[in-house]
């Protein structure tokens, strides 16, 4: 079973840096700064997927703080995917009442 969960994270892990270099190309091509955001967070993601397992597995830490790490990593990466999705257009708009008006 621990090669087959290698196999599986390594797989989870190719998926993620080519979701991230098409949106970094994407990026380069003109298509906006929030491709950036969503490589970088992918990027992000992708290696959060495995560090859990290779703290662990160099002994470097218990299960729980690797998996903290690997939390808070994962966390990192969908922030940025989330800011790209509304950071950008996130516009305040300010509505004045009919009385406020002049």
């Amino acid at each position: 079973m621990h090669t087959e969960l290698i196999i599986a994270k390594l797989v989870v892990v190719v998926l993620g840096f080519l979701i991230a270099l098409q949106a970094y190309r994407s990026y380069r091509r003109g298509n906006g700064q929030p491709m950036l955001y969503v490589a970088i967070g992918f990027v992000f993601i992708s290696l959060g997927s495995v560090i859990e397992g290779i703290l662990f597995e160099l002994e470097v830490m218990s299960i729980y703080q690797a998996g903290a790490i690997q939390t808070g990593i994962v966390a990192i990466g969908m922030l940025f995917v989330l800011y790209s999705l509304y950071g950008g257009s996130m516009r305040y708009k300010i509505v004045l009442g009919e009385g406020d008006r002049k």
